[in-house]
């Protein structure tokens, strides 16, 4: 088992079920080193921003900011005052202040507590992700758009509730499949901004113990170096960024499904309108050609769409902060962002492998039919696809690196 496990569960973080439901460049950039890796920026940046706010001496800041980047803290290291505190952020605080002058280490963590760490943390961990699964997206939309372009003329029969009705072109069920993916890539770019947040709110949300114009620069110098944006005010018990995030990446893993479902039924024997390629053996019967790839999209639509309920769940979240409902969070998205990653990949491989057999579509599809608006709607699907190319956000965060 690997050491992402803690992350992100069993089978995505197992060594044996992860060509399944892992995916590793998602999986690396939400592990637990990665984490710990991201809590030291977040550290050092607080430090830089209280230098740029007037609140730590410049030489301080650029010793903590130093050891903090060059820190490199096992997993092991945190494990058990992790299960001691319910949170890393202590131990880890501890150990920077270990690493820096004496003089230095009172200004360690200046007005933050463990959730601004952890929060900020995760949001720099999850615009790299969701980077990754943008650019994924991206090329499946375009590959789509092709297909659906390429078969504009192939008439298939279509099927309501499992039942032949009438002929539609397959290029109309492909861009089916398509139209949702092109708004989901919408629909990222419009929650980045309520999403990718910096927190900064020090015990209870009201930075308290600094001067107010001291805490508005502070703040304002935080979010900038770590490229996240400023919110109204710090969401220790406001969760429906966190839960927005799962509830687009139970929608992406929707649509993939859809298409896996679609795929199935094509490909059954009886009906064979598609062979899948890279399909998987039987143990018993060798002449089968299992829909492996079809089947893990429909599968970690359900996994996702699963765990979309937990997140949900920890909207309810007590007072000032809760802790039975944050420490949700931690298990939920990733698993459900590595698990969404994998299927994205399942379905370029199947696409790539993909055989279309036009005669046997075009056998069950009898005279053609009314085509009625098919074309219409193919090509608006079509151009759609290709005036949301633009919005590919690219894997560097915003701001990162720059001035406050």
């Amino acid at each position: 088992m690997s050491e992402h496990d803690a992350d992100v569960g069993l089978f995505t973080g197992s060594v044996l079920f992860g060509g399944l439901w892992s995916d590793g460049e998602v999986a690396a950039l939400l592990s637990d080193r990665a984490l710990i890796g991201a809590m030291l920026e977040v550290e050092a940046v607080l430090a830089e921003a209280g230098a740029a706010a007037g609140l730590i001496p410049a030489a301080a800041a650029g010793r903590i900011a130093g050891a903090a980047r060059g820190l490199d803290i096992d997993p092991a290291r945190l494990a058990a005052a992790t299960a001691r505190d319910g949170v890393p952020v202590p131990a880890l605080v501890q150990s920077l202040r270990q690493a820096v002058t004496e003089d230095a280490a009172g200004f360690v963590h200046l007005g933050a507590t463990s959730q601004d760490i952890l929060d900020s943390a995760m949001m720099r961990q999850a615009a790299l992700a969701l980077a990754v699964i943008d650019r994924r997206l991206a090329r499946l939309v375009a590959r789509l758009a092709g297909l659906a372009d390429g078969h504009r003329a192939t008439m298939m029969a279509g099927r309501t509730r499992g039942q032949i009705a009438v002929p539609l072109p397959l290029g109309l069920r492909i861009a089916g499949w398509l139209a949702p993916l092109i708004r989901h890539r919408r629909r990222l770019e419009e929650l980045k901004p309520r999403l990718l947040v910096a927190t900064l709110g020090g015990p209870v949300g009201s930075l308290s113990g600094l001067d107010p114009e001291a805490g508005a620069r502070l703040e304002a110098a935080f979010a900038a170096r770590l490229g996240l944006a400023l919110p109204p005010m710090p969401g220790h018990a406001q969760r429906d960024g966190v839960a927005e995030l799962g509830s687009w990446l139970s929608l992406l893993a929707g649509a993939l499904g859809k298409i896996g479902a679609d795929l199935l039924i094509m490909a059954r024997s009886e009906i064979a309108e598609v062979r899948l390629g890279g399909a998987g053996g039987s143990s018993a019967m060798p002449h089968k050609r299992n829909p492996v790839r079809a089947e893990l999209l429909v599968a970690a639509a359900r996994e996702v769409s699963g765990r979309l309920g937990v997140l949900h769940g920890a909207l309810i979240h007590g007072e000032e902060r809760d802790g039975a409902a944050w420490t949700v969070e931690w298990q939920s998205w990733p698993a459900m962002a590595v698990t969404t990653a994998a299927a994205l990949n399942h379905a370029a491989g199947l696409l790539d492998d993909l055989e279309i057999d036009p005669a046997a579509i075009q056998a069950r599809a009898g005279d053609g039919g009314d085509r009625g608006s098919a074309d219409r709607f193919i090509d608006r699907v079509i151009a759609d696809a290709a005036s949301s190319d633009g919005g590919v956000s690219g894997g560097r965060l915003s701001g990162e690196g720059e001035d406050a």
